[in-house]
């Protein structure tokens, strides 16, 4: 009998997870500085960016985020908007006085921050668990990146490390697919159907 797709992508964030929990921290530092020097030479150009906050897990992002507040760039972050259970964003400006721990546990704007529209991004920052070369992305099931993403604007940019990148994941009609990949050793275009 057939694996379903649902069945198919759970037993691919099971693997993914494995090989995230082996690396090290040394590992992850090299490669998120790696990815932040890439990430800069592709966003010279992008006045409003939707950052995202990474998981212990996740590539580093965060010194980018620094650097495009020291240069004037409007920079946010997602925020659970738990009247409406999705996720919205709001702007930035100090991160010392901006971030608070939000519901899931992730860092993201304080009740300050004023919000922002969606669809006023030129850049928006994917975490994912998988990117296919299609751009599909494989979340970590709860759907709550794909609402947000299928309200925003802007070029989506998928990151992750080199292994998260496969050839193919299965795919459900609501899940929201990246413009690019951008991984520590490549920036990836999605192949157009």
């Amino acid at each position: 009998m057939a694996m379903t797709n649902i069945e198919i992508k759970s037993a691919l964030r099971q693997h993914i997870r494995a090989r995230l929990e082996k690396i090290s921290e040394a590992v992850r530092a090299v490669e998120s500085i790696e990815l932040c020097e890439r990430l800069k030479a592709q966003i010279p150009s992008a006045r409003t960016i939707l950052f995202f906050a990474p998981l212990p897990d996740e590539l580093d992002v965060w010194p980018v985020l620094e650097q495009s507040l020291a240069l004037g760039v409007h920079c946010a972050l997602p925020f659970f908007d738990t009247e409406k259970k999705t996720y919205g964003a709001k702007l930035i400006q100090t991160l010392a006085t901006d971030i608070v721990t939000g519901k899931f546990g992730v860092r993201e704007p304080a009740a300050i921050c004023g919000e922002i529209p969606l669809n006023e991004f030129d850049l928006v920052l994917v975490p994912g668990m998988a990117f296919d070369l299609a751009g599909n992305r494989l979340g970590r099931g709860r759907g709550f990146y794909d609402r947000l993403l299928a309200e925003t604007s802007g070029i989506k940019c998928g990151v992750g490390y080199d292994f998260q990148l496969l050839e193919k994941i299965p795919t459900e009609p609501h899940d929201a697919k990246v413009d690019f990949i951008l991984t520590p050793a490549r920036c990836v275009r999605r192949k157009k159907n």
